[in-house]
């Protein structure tokens, strides 16, 4: 039924259950497995070009710091994963990234907060479950 699975991994306590959940899957029915990390626009606000090198640097410090635990995670497990990071917005992002690869399932991690927060700012996994052209599957 799904043949290629997407975890949307951004390296929180429900994307790391999101991770597990897409490494279990992928070594039991034997599938292919990715992760997509999204990585925001630079601020335009920053006053040098230093600065902008300098966020720069950190933040491909810190998403090649998840690309390697989640990368030692699947091959812990047996199970090859293949990691993009991307830029853009969250939910747009993974949408059209979703539709470019052709997924079969996307699975995301559960943050937990308030039916007041997501009725009034949303959430990542509602705009996710909302607009995914596949099957989403959330780990909580």
């Amino acid at each position: 039924m799904f043949e290629k699975i997407l975890v949307a991994y951004d390296g929180s306590d429900g994307a790391k259950k999101a991770l597990l959940c897409g490494i279990d899957y992928a070594k039991n029915l034997h599938h292919e497995l990715y992760a997509v990390m999204v990585e925001e626009d630079l601020p335009h606000y920053a006053g040098t070009l230093d600065e902008v090198d300098a966020i720069k640097e950190q933040s491909d410090a810190y998403f090649s710091g998840l690309k390697n635990g989640a990368t030692a995670d699947a091959n812990d497990a047996g199970v090859k994963l293949n990691v993009a990071v991307i830029a853009g917005h969250e939910v747009g992002a993974i949408v059209e990234y979703i539709r470019r690869g052709r997924f079969d399932l996307l699975i995301i991690g559960f943050h937990g907060h308030s039916a007041i927060y997501a009725r009034v700012v949303g959430t990542t996994a509602q705009g996710l479950m909302s607009h995914a052209p596949c099957s989403v599957l959330v780990v909580k």
